[in-house]
């Protein structure tokens, strides 16, 4: 592969010997493995994977990760570690929720972690829409919010679906909400509320957000 035609190139080229290192497959408990290639796969850079998405990445890994995750991606002393994995039930989602902070520390800086566990806890709390500035977030202009927006089209053009046609199927199926409510039909009319509302929050599925702010 990559590695074997590397170290044969620095031969012929260089005369000198060079070495590979490789490491084994990492895989989740399930047995899938995480890399570029597999569906929902993050990115270190901030302007592919924000870190909000990135924090939700680790927080949303599968109960029986945990432990092994905190231990690869953290820098954590060992001790805690284990007292961490050996949490059950609900108590797991401290653990959930330090794993999600420390690798999303390491790679995009505290400030950065910080905002993205606010959010979160924000988004699955009782939290204000207008504060989670972590959020993915799209613009657009107030007024035509306030006139209102057929729930396909504003799902296509947050960015949550990728065409018109997936976001009135993912509403037909049930996977559509605007703050928290099932969407009942893909054309119903979204608008920001009069009454002081400053956001919208959309919802594909289980944990796929996109915040609508008025410009």
């Amino acid at each position: 592969g990559n590695i074997l035609a590397g170290t044969d190139l620095i031969r012929r080229l260089e005369g000198e010997t060079a070495h590979g290192i490789t490491f084994p497959l990492l895989t989740t408990s399930s047995g899938i493995k995480m890399g570029k290639t597999h569906k929902g796969a993050v990115w270190l850079d901030p302007n592919l994977t924000s870190p909000y998405e990135y924090y939700q990445y680790w927080i949303n890994q599968d109960d029986r990760d945990v432990e092994r995750f905190l231990a690869l991606f953290t820098l954590l002393p060992m001790e805690e570690v284990r007292r961490l994995g050996s949490l059950k039930g609900e108590d797991l989602r401290e653990a959930k929720e330090i794993l999600a902070f420390e690798a999303t520390k390491l790679c995009h800086g505290i400030e950065e972690a910080t905002k993205a566990r606010e959010a979160s806890r924000q988004l699955f709390g009782a939290g204000s829409l207008g504060e989670a500035e972590s959020v993915p977030t799209c613009e657009i202009e107030e007024e035509e919010l306030r006139k209102g927006i057929p729930a396909y089209i504003l799902f296509e053009r947050s960015g949550l679906c990728k065409s018109r046609g997936d976001a009135r199927r993912l509403i037909a199926q049930g996977g559509g909400y605007v703050n928290g409510e099932r969407l009942q039909a893909f054309d119903q009319l979204i608008t920001l509320d009069s009454k002081g509302e400053q956001a919208l929050l959309l919802r594909a599925g289980k944990k796929r957000y996109v915040r609508i702010m008025p410009l």
